[in-house]
């Protein structure tokens, strides 16, 4: 009993390490809605991300080949890391456009858009978080049988990242520079997991490492803008 403990909250840590991603998913996806929307979208898109990724772990449990080639020497997995990868690369590369273009949309335009705008910002969370479970999903089973430890470390990372979410999102909206940089990562995350789709692997420390670095960098930067800005007399 204390091993299986002691695996649920290894496999807890790992699913908030990989989690960071999800949280920069979020956060772009959510800053669509407006102001008195983001706070449910991010509740119900994760909510909803949760039960696909039970329903998800169920399945995987059950199938015992998701990681045997099926089409021209292709899993499962494999399709399903290069579908998403194109998509979440698809995806950044167009927000960065939108974005750095000021073509983003108004929040009032009317109801129905908003509302349609709304089930996509969903059903995009809960597509992606698919996407990005894969890898933690398969090396959970690798590590236990015991599908109530694999569900239990999904229920609490779930309430952490619920819990985050919100204040890194909202600072990410506020700060165009910032988003801009969680966009390039997600483009970067998108090329790697085509890539471990098509059984080219790469370091994710090579990407974490240098995004860290320039994270640290811009927030120097906001810093630096602030103090100067304080130190600016009044007139």
């Amino acid at each position: 009993m204390l091993d299986s403990i002691g695996l649920l909250f290894l496999l807890f840590g790992l699913e908030i390490v990989l989690g960071i991603d999800n949280i920069l998913v979020i956060s772009i996806f959510v800053a669509k809605l407006p102001p008195e929307q983001r706070k449910k979208a991010r509740f119900f898109g994760l909510v909803f991300a949760l039960v696909a990724r039970i329903i998800f772990i169920l399945v995987l449990v059950k199938l015992a080949d998701f990681r045997h080639p099926i089409v021209y020497g292709l899993s499962i997995r494999d399709i399903i890391l290069i579908a998403g990868g194109l998509f979440l690369l698809w995806k950044a590369v167009a927000e960065i456009h939108s974005t750095v273009e000021l073509k983003e949309e108004g929040y009032d335009e009317n109801s129905l858009k908003v509302s349609t705008r709304f089930a996509s910002v969903i059903s995009q969370i809960v597509m992606l978080d698919i996407v990005f479970s894969v890898d933690s999903v398969i090396t959970a089973i690798g590590l236990t049988n015991q599908t109530w430890v694999i569900v239990g470390a999904v229920i609490l990372s779930f309430v952490a990242i619920l819990w985050f979410a919100g204040p890194i999102g909202e600072f990410i909206i506020r700060h165009t520079s910032i988003k801009i940089l969680a966009l390039a990562f997600l483009v970067t995350i998108g090329v790697t997991i085509f890539m471990e789709g098509i059984h080219k692997s790469m370091p994710r420390q090579y990407i974490y490492l240098p995004m860290g670095f320039a994270l640290i960098v811009e927030c120097l930067k906001m810093r630096y803008d602030s103090n100067k800005k304080k130190k600016i007399p009044k007139e």
